[in-house]
């Protein structure tokens, strides 16, 4: 052993050498293959510590430089008012700005039937707190301002919440149904922005489908074996405070609310101070929200207004998994097992409204079956007798009240729609009855088709 590892230590010695030698030669051409760059001095016992540091800020500034470039690329720069010298935005259609009369409680009557009406430039209003559906918010982004046609649908469900102003959520959880693209979701905001000009209390779901496909974390909490939902609670809580901290100011609780760690917050705190307990740490968000809708059940100084766009979505099965990895019911998600359980009336404010609109744009939450015979609506095909139907779900969907929309619009809704559309210079063609009566008839009078494949499709001819 000694003999042969004296005849392999010249060897070794020789291969270390090779190696020490070939290893600062590969390191740096593997820095310099993307860029040549000057070579690096050293001299002295700090030549490599200068030649490194020389290294380092030029991989810095390289970093720095593509991250300007792929920013100055990237990101969408308006062009500033004195570069728009094309004739186009020099005509005459430059200053006429879309008029519209403000959509107010006071003025909504059957007089303005078939009249389109801005909503109010406010940055606490609900729509632009809460956000809105898609396709409405592609819509409003294209116009100048947020507006919509009041028709005699419109005027049917104010009706109902001015009787619900005064009376209990139990008789009034109204469901809107119809064709796709009929206006069930800007029926919803209508009712949502009249309920917040008259002193309601307001909490509306423009995506209810965010809460049941999997895109929020969730927690397993074993004191209520449900899953909760904090990063979507604590989102809901921010929005809710600032569309109606002016209200909830005036309001007190009425008992006191037991929190994690034996705290607790006492009886007569303020909802907004109980509101931002729940912003403050986020993990008590769920339990803050149900506490704040519980001390809104009893109060009957303001009438409540709860509004759920993509109302079916509850009432399907959810992309969460449990650790068995099947999928998680609805009613076992705190979000949605809250929202159930006002649609369903087994809590009820005492002053308010319960409002939902179904919705076919995710096709992979469909009406289920229990909902559509709760509704009286056509059941899906492979429905029957035997069908295996939730009891919960039964539980959650009794005593719904269904309000049909209509499924095309009438002659003069269309024609200020359309009106509305060419005076905010959204059509390249010049507006004429041929070309309304060609678009009215291509979409059946259905809103949605008669605006994305009727107006807008001219944009690309």
């Amino acid at each position: 052993m000694l003999s042969l590892s004296k005849c392999c230590r010249p060897i070794c010695r020789s291969l270390l050498s090779v190696s020490d030698s070939r290893i600062p030669q590969l390191n740096t051409q593997a820095r310099h293959y993307a860029k040549a760059r000057p070579p690096v001095v050293k001299s002295g016992r700090q030549g490599f510590m200068k030649g490194q540091k020389q290294i380092n800020r030029l991989d810095s500034e390289d970093i720095e430089q593509a991250a300007s470039k792929r920013k100055r690329y990237t990101m969408f720069v308006p062009m500033q008012a004195n570069q728009l010298t094309h004739p186009l935005f020099e005509s005459e259609q430059r200053d006429r700005r879309l008029q519209l009369q403000n959509f107010h409680p006071e003025i909504l009557t059957e007089a303005v039937v078939s009249q389109g009406l801005a909503f109010s430039h406010n940055d606490k209003d609900p729509f632009r707190i809460f956000g809105l559906p898609r396709n409405l918010l592609v819509e409003y982004r294209i116009l100048s301002k947020p507006c919509s046609v009041v028709r005699g649908v419109t005027i049917d469900v104010i009706n109902r919440l001015d009787s619900a102003n005064q009376e209990g959520s139990a008789n009034h959880r109204l469901v809107f149904s119809g064709a796709p693209g009929c206006g069930k979701s800007v029926l919803l905001l209508q009712a949502l922005q009249y309920c917040h000009a008259r002193d309601w209390i307001v909490l509306y779901f423009p995506r209810t489908v965010n809460l049941v496909n999997s895109t929020t974390s969730y927690t397993y909490d074993p004191r209520t074996a449900t899953y909760l939902q904090p990063v979507f609670a604590f989102q809901t809580l921010q929005r809710f405070l600032t569309v109606n901290e002016a209200r909830l100011e005036q309001l007190r609780m009425q008992s006191d609310v037991e929190l994690e760690r034996r705290a607790m917050i006492t009886a007569g705190t303020t909802l907004a101070e109980l509101v931002k307990v729940g912003i403050r740490e986020q993990a008590l968000a769920p339990t803050i929200l149900t506490a704040v809708l519980g001390e809104l059940d009893k109060q009957t100084a303001f009438p409540v207004l709860l509004a759920i766009d993509d109302f079916q979505a509850m009432y399907c099965k959810t992309k969460y998994r449990h650790p068995h990895f099947a999928r998680i019911q609805p009613y076992h998600l705190s979000m949605p097992r809250l929202l159930l359980e006002y649609a369903g009336g087994l809590k009820t404010f005492a002053r308010g409204a319960v409002l939902g609109a179904l919705s076919g744009t995710d096709t992979t939450f469909k009406l289920p079956l229990e909902l559509a015979e709760a509704l009286d609506l056509p059941t899906p095909p492979d429905s029957g007798p035997y069908a295996k139907r939730s009891r919960e779900l039964q539980a959650y969907s009794k005593g719904l009240s269904r309000m049909d929309v209509p499924e095309a619009l009438t002659v003069s809704e269309a024609a200020e729609l359309f009106d509305i559309w060419s005076r905010d210079t959204a059509l390249p063609a010049v507006p004429n009855d041929e070309l309304f009566l060609a678009k009215y008839s291509e979409s059946s009078g259905n809103a949605r088709d008669f605006v994305w494949k009727g107006l807008l499709s001219t944009l690309t001819r």
